[in-house]
């Protein structure tokens, strides 16, 4: 290890709880003992990720987010104690790794709740209303605070808890740490004043609007999370540690409007002079620790931050509020390990805490402990496979029911969580199999046929592999994502996978191998339409070097053309979007953190965004497009086509002809690597 690196290695305590060291695993949706969103249960496949990760170094583990009413089927988490039982036969095993075990527990989500089109349809029918309330009662699982929009839907509000439901979880609570602490976990960690959770609700006034005792001054909106952690304590014991997810600063402008990174605004929620406080009555109300990060779900990108926000984006807010209590304090969120480790030296944080990483590669603590650093699948905080909760304009969560129900997937590991399916599997019959493209896909492949035993030769045209993701993580914001690009390569070459650079393969036949593998990729639509088309830069040119004028006009307002507006501003340019659709980034996949903090940039920086604009014709200097009101010009210096993909393979699939990645079906990462690992596994 690193020598800045080894403050992480030192002990430390929470109560009379001692840590092995500063590494802390924090909760994700997903990695529950008890079950995500099902009937409560012990969860084999999260206790397998939890182990994982506990074998592999790390101090502190805390499972996903444990909700003490269950928001499916309406089930009270203290009522199912054969799962009790199954966890304290399981926990001396965990022990042996040396790690300590905190559950969260969670009062849920309150107005936050993560609305479907199918939830809509239930809950503004009264007699689908009615027949789905044993399983899914949206009326008690919405409740927050005070009466106030949903974050995701404007049909299904949220109205004001009771002073009798407030009580019923504060037992809950209490029940429920009580059969944690005795099946031997070391601690609970009550979710949370943070991230505009129902606790968290509360306590800010935007939302809280209540007169009772719950509403108005600090300590009555604390109240809440304050009567938990006495309850805990009551029924616990003093000495059994309970920390608490603090949120920091709220970074909040409104309902569903965050603040960004160095914006000036006025705070709605949390603001520092309040945190100061508040962190000091809930130290004295009994809370062993605080788990911090910032934000709330109207301001996503604090705590679930994407690649566009600054690393250690958290890191000073929580340093600050430190110096205002007398126990450990934990930081999250895109946190640097050198960075956190100089903090933990000097004194100013005590805890590292780190979730996506555990998803991408569970080892990669042991990595960094052994000095293979260059050795770690990174993560690339896309959230395309852990939680990729989309919404755009008109339209609640959109996201599959399969993502919605199994959370905590990772786009660069296909193996995380999914264990059942897949797995590497050696074969007993060897071949040869030829790869037509190095790319992502043709290079994942290769990986996983070669770890079964297969013999795969990959032939790239050009002298490089990487093929379209080189261009995909050409921005200046995008190391993450050539961090990845490097590690596939060391991979190859560790695996001594053979690879036939400035090798244009025509036709499968040429190969003369067993079976082939085609992973070509897509070539760019092009609008033949639309005069003057063939004067725009394809997206993949200008990420690729190709150079343009200082007032650009991205055609598409995707992910992509997104993406490289942002870049073009962050390069000084004045990038204009013209979109078809409503909304920017109106696709499925792409998390509500990243494409919010998109959108709010883009508004911020007065970018000028033409949505329901279509273009109609592409000049020297201008581009001609129709709106509802008619047609304008936009003057531009150049324009770039972001217009989308379509397949492009070499050969139709066929017996012993695979395609995998985007020459089958235009996806995004997760899509190319997972369905590249489950071609490998079937030959």
């Amino acid at each position: 290890m690193r020598k800045e690196l080894e403050p992480l290695m030192t002990p430390w305590k929470i109560g009379n709880c001692e840590i092995k060291n500063r590494f802390v695993l924090t909760s994700m949706g997903g990695t529950d003992l008890f079950g995500w969103m099902e009937k409560n249960h012990f969860d084999k496949v999260g206790a397998k990720f939890i182990m994982e990760v506990a074998k592999n170094n790390c101090g502190l583990v805390l499972p996903g987010c444990q909700p003490v009413y269950n928001p499916m089927f309406g089930q009270w988490l203290y009522k199912n104690k054969k799962m009790y039982r199954d966890l304290a036969k399981w926990m001396p095993e965990f022990h042996k790794t040396g790690a300590k075990l905190f559950i969260q527990l969670t009062a849920g989500f309150g107005r936050s709740f993560t609305i479907s089109s199918m939830m809509e349809t239930l809950y503004t029918n009264p007699v689908l209303r009615a027949v789905s309330k044993p399983f899914m009662n949206l009326d008690k699982i919405t409740a927050s605070a005070s009466a106030s929009p949903n974050r995701w839907s404007d049909k299904v509000p949220s109205r004001e808890m009771t002073k009798e439901e407030i009580q019923e979880f504060v037992d809950a609570f209490a029940k429920s740490a009580k059969l944690c602490k005795d099946a031997g976990v070391d601690g609970v960690e009550v979710h949370a004043v943070h991230e505009g959770y129902l606790l968290d609700q509360f306590t800010l006034p935007y939302v809280n609007k209540r007169t009772d005792e719950y509403g108005g001054s600090l300590e009555n909106r604390y109240r809440f999370a304050a009567d938990i952690v006495k309850a805990i304590k009551k029924e616990c014991g003093k000495d059994f540690p309970v920390s608490l997810r603090y949120s920091v600063v709220s970074k909040t402008k409104g309902f569903r409007e965050g603040a960004l990174p160095g914006e000036e605004y006025t705070e709605v929620g949390r603001d520092m002079a309040e945190s100061e406080k508040a962190a000091r009555f809930l130290q004295d109300a009994g809370y062993d620790m605080l788990n911090c990060d910032n934000g709330t779900y109207d301001a996503w990108y604090w705590a679930h931050p994407p690649i566009y926000m600054p690393e250690n984006c958290n890191l000073a807010d929580v340093e600050h509020i430190r110096q205002f209590v007398d126990i450990p304090v934990v930081c999250a969120g895109r946190l640097d390990p050198a960075a956190a480790a100089e903090s933990i030296k000097a004194g100013r944080l005590d805890g590292a805490g780190f979730a996506r990483n555990f998803l991408a590669d569970q080892e990669w603590i042991t990595k960094l402990i052994n000095d293979r650093e260059e050795d770690i699948r990174p993560c690339i905080l896309c959230h395309n496979g852990c939680f990729n909760m989309c919404h755009y304009k008109g339209v609640p969560n959109d996201q599959a029911l399969s993502d919605s129900l199994a959370l905590a997937r990772c786009a660069v590991n296909a193996e995380t969580m999914q264990w059942n399916k897949h797995y590497i599997k050696k074969t007993a019959a060897p071949k040869t199999v030829a790869i037509i493209g190095g790319g992502i896909g043709g290079m994942e492949a290769a990986r996983v046929l070669k770890l079964r035993g297969h013999n795969p030769v990959i032939y790239e045209k050009s002298d490089k592999l990487g093929g379209t993701f080189i261009a995909a993580s050409a921005e200046s914001y995008k190391g993450k994502l050539r961090d990845l690009l490097d590690w596939y390569r060391r991979e190859m070459n560790k695996l001594g996978i053979e690879i036939r650079y400035n090798t244009e393969i025509t036709s499968v036949e040429e190969t003369g191998a067993d079976e082939v593998i085609v992973a070509t990729g897509s070539k760019p639509r092009f609008f033949r339409n639309v005069p003057g088309f063939d004067k725009t830069v394809e997206a993949c040119e200008f990420l690729n070097g190709k150079p343009v004028g200082d007032r650009v006009a991205v055609i598409g307002g995707g992910l992509t053309g997104c993406e490289i507006a942002y870049e073009l501003a962050l390069q000084g340019k004045h990038p204009v979007i013209i979109e078809m659709k409503d909304d920017l980034v109106s696709q499925t996949g792409v998390c509500l953190a990243n494409s919010s903090y998109l959108r709010e940039w883009f508004a911020l920086h007065k970018t000028p965004v033409y949505l329901e604009t279509a273009v109609k014709e592409v000049r020297d200097g201008s581009v001609v497009c129709k709106t509802k009101n008619g047609d304008i010009t936009i003057e531009c210096d150049s324009v770039i086509s972001s217009v989308g993909y379509i397949p492009n393979p070499i050969a139709p699939e066929k017996g012993g002809v695979h395609l995998v990645g985007d020459c089958r079906q235009i996806g995004n990462l997760r899509s190319v690597i997972w369905n590249a690992y489950e071609t490998a596994m079937k030959i």
